[in-house]
């Protein structure tokens, strides 16, 4: 199926790794150009590089990000098209899972918030003027499962998150009319580096449950989760449906999420 994305201009937040690779390449192959953002690049995005790919090393916690960004976008390839919000999750030197209620302080709260709203609003913000110049735009928020589905876990992150779909919402109905799309993805528990790298999540499982760390991505997480899969979701499966959205072969498809989680949300 053709997306018909072939020169469309696409900014993706956190391109360098995990979901965020995935919907970059996935953007490419459909004949797309990307802005790929990311504190730094790595061998997997470098392994990209061609002339339809710009990447763009910014902290979207630094207010200044978002104006050079979009700057940068319009220098390399006319104007902006696209803008996928997928950086998100555990700012920098924070791990997740974090039980309980009181264990994030002030600092916590505000750092999360910073990361997972402040920064894609900032965001939106700045590549609005250039979005309403598009006769496509789409803008795509990747959340959570978790923003509808809290726990005594991760408070901050959930709702950071919940105000993100919020915010989406409230686009959607604003700038439909303009020509702007505005939609949500929310995985579920996804195979990334949140998980696998070295005091992550399934490190951080494995010393809540006494099991290793393969067997907590294998079996334990998926068990605990109520995964219907059985299994984490791979990042490819996130970024098919991120594309889709972005796809003007979604045309009447706004203010919408499409969840990837595995079956793990039961509520209708």
């Amino acid at each position: 199926m053709d997306l018909q994305l072939t020169g469309r201009v696409a900014i993706v937040t956190g391109a360098s790794k995990g979901m965020g690779l995935a919907v970059t390449r996935t953007l490419l192959e459909e004949g797309a150009k990307v802005v790929a953002v990311s504190r730094r690049t790595t061998p997997e995005l470098d392994a990209l590089a061609g002339p339809n790919l710009l990447h763009v090393a910014a902290d979207l916690m630094d207010e200044g990000a978002p104006a050079r960004i979009v700057a940068r976008a319009v220098e390399a390839f006319g104007g902006v098209d696209v803008l996928v919000n997928n950086a998100g999750g555990p700012p920098p030197g924070v791990s997740l899972p974090q039980f309980g209620f009181t264990t994030p302080d002030d600092g916590d709260w505000r750092r999360m918030f910073e990361f997972n709203l402040f920064a894609p609003v900032r965001l939106i913000r700045e590549a609005l003027p250039r979005l309403l110049e598009s006769d496509a735009a789409a803008i795509v928020n990747v959340s959570t499962t978790m923003a509808r589905q809290p726990g005594p876990m991760n408070y901050d992150y959930s709702a950071a998150k919940a105000g993100l779909a919020n915010v989406t919402k409230g686009l959607s109905e604003e700038f439909g009319p303009q020509g702007i799309r505005v939609n949500t993805v929310s995985p579920g528990p996804v195979r990334t580096a949140w998980w696998t790298e070295e005091g992550g999540a399934a490190d951080i499982l494995a010393g809540a449950t006494g099991a290793d760390r393969d067997a907590v991505m294998d079996k334990v997480a998926p068990e605990m989760m109520n995964l219907v899969t059985g299994r984490l979701v791979e990042p490819q499966e996130v970024a098919d449906a991120v594309v889709l959205l972005a796809s003007p072969r979604s045309g009447s498809t706004t203010g919408a999420e499409v969840v990837v989680d595995g079956g793990s949300l039961k509520g209708l």
